[in-house]
């Protein structure tokens, strides 16, 4: 059974950062299936509280590009640590954020490198998905229902 899971998915370029679906999933996977769940957005938002606090992260970008790689530089660490070192499965919805961004790819290719599994939720059509990605996921979805229904299997019998 999983017991440790990562959300990953677009945030850049996400509406509310992919906050949304995050959420829901792991209240779902918190409640349903006991499990611990890494968020990157709350990651996030704690991060900014206790060592930037009022700092515009993504203006940074157009204003001061070195503090912002800088910055850019720990949220990777504390994601690939993550990854390598506590999660046994990552959830991945892929989409249009996701599609345009960079983050999702490299989780996921991490994920691959260590041989953990990766469940992707997606709508987009398969051939719209890079080879890289298809290369890296384990499963797929078309929605959330059907991981959900595939996680609930899992409770009654480890993978």
């Amino acid at each position: 059974m999983f017991t440790s899971v990562y959300l990953s998915g677009g945030m850049e370029y996400a509406a509310g950062e992919g906050r949304d679906w995050r959420r829901k999933m792991q209240e779902w996977l918190e409640g349903e299936c006991g499990c611990s769940v890494f968020n990157p957005n709350r990651e996030s938002d704690r991060l900014f509280r206790t060592r930037f606090e009022g700092v515009d992260f993504r203006r940074l970008k157009h204003e001061d590009a070195e503090r912002y790689r800088l910055i850019a530089s720990e949220l990777v660490e504390i994601d690939c640590h993550e990854i390598a070192e506590r999660s046994d499965l990552v959830i991945c919805y892929w989409d249009a954020s996701a599609q345009r961004g960079a983050g999702t790819k490299g989780e996921l290719t991490i994920a691959r490198y260590l041989r953990k599994p990766v469940w992707l939720v997606t709508a987009v059509p398969f051939t719209d998905i890079p080879g890289w990605v298809l290369g890296c996921t384990t499963r797929i979805f078309g929605d959330f229902e059907a991981l959900k229904a595939e996680m609930r299997k899992f409770g009654e019998t480890p993978p």
